[in-house]
């Protein structure tokens, strides 16, 4: 009789317990790796660490942000477009980071041995004005090639077909995130450079609502501590990010594999946004918009609610 009335007695608890989470709705742009770390958050128990129930839902950019301002969600996941849209004075913050680095990689022909051989010659990009062509760039501009005068670029649409440009000697490289570095090495190219071991260019976190950060810091808090326990679980658990990312991207083991082994240390485990990568973002938004001011880091993010974060997980300030 005991025993009925303690198992009642917890599933009586258990139950308030979910009852009780706060139901938040998180926006993301794409069942790809750099989008991971919530997903993962609610799947392995994290979000729910922190009382929270979340609802992923994949939504455009466009929609993403004008959702988010209206409060149809909580939170949007891409940071870039975050950036942009607080320039533009869209009411909104980059509150955190999860993946501070691009996940692309260059990948060439095997005549190719390094990043300097490509001087002269033709690299292929998805279309023109892209964030691969940005990360491009900044890839060649790190190994002291200008991009301006010593690469030629060609927009040549998807992956498969620039593969098959590959092939023919009509491109020397190309650039693409994974799995598209293991796809590319079975077909006999190789890997010559790791966008994010090179620079910071951050890509996914948490973007909030300047309405929500004021009026609810208390669960962005939560938030950004279910994502930092996230990422650690990433950094420490291949296998079990390998099984997440098989179920949640709808890939095979050895997809999911692939990804994991190129992605797996791009997660940061304490939810910081570098400045020099949060910097290049807001340089390549106002090229976008053609805008000449100033822009301050503060008007595109708002790191206290994350310093408080950071704190009460034993995370020493920076």
């Amino acid at each position: 009789m005991k025993k009925i009335f303690l198992a009642l007695l917890s599933s009586c608890v258990l139950h308030s317990s979910v009852q009780a989470a706060d139901k938040i709705r998180i926006g993301f742009d794409g069942l790809i790796a750099s989008y991971i770390s919530l997903p993962l958050g609610q799947k392995r128990g994290f979000l729910q660490e922190e009382g929270l129930q979340g609802e992923l839902i994949r939504m455009s950019s466009t929609v993403g942000l004008a959702t988010l301002v209206t409060g149809e969600i909580d939170y949007y996941t891409a940071i870039g477009v975050g950036v942009a849209a607080a320039i533009r004075g869209v009411p909104v913050k980059i509150v955190a980071c999860y993946m501070p680095g691009p996940t692309a990689t260059l990948i060439a022909r095997p005549e190719f041995k390094s990043v300097q051989d490509l001087r002269g010659k033709t690299i292929g990009l998805n279309v023109f004005g892209s964030n691969l062509e940005i990360i491009a760039r900044n890839i060649f501009k790190h190994f002291g090639l200008n991009p301006d005068k010593e690469i030629k670029f060609l927009a040549a649409g998807p992956m498969e077909a620039r593969f098959s440009a590959m092939k023919q000697g009509l491109i020397a490289a190309t650039l693409g995130g994974p799995p598209t570095d293991f796809l590319g090495e079975k077909m006999g190219f190789v890997v010559l450079a790791r966008a994010h071991e090179l620079f910071s260019f951050p890509v996914t976190g948490v973007v909030s609502s300047d309405k929500k950060i004021k009026e609810k810091p208390d669960e962005i808090k939560r938030v950004i501590k279910a994502g930092i326990k996230a990422n650690r679980y990433i950094r420490q658990n291949r296998d079990g990010t390998i099984q997440v990312m098989m179920e949640w991207m709808k890939i095979d083991k050895e997809m999911a594999t692939a990804t994991y082994d190129s992605v797996g240390k791009a997660f940061n485990e304490d939810g910081s946004l570098p400045e020099d990568g949060l910097r290049l973002l807001i340089e390549e938004a106002k090229k976008a918009t053609k805008l000449s001011r100033e822009v301050a880091s503060s008007e595109v993010a708002d790191l206290s609610i994350l310093r408080d974060a950071q704190r009460e997980l034993g995370i020493k300030g920076r």
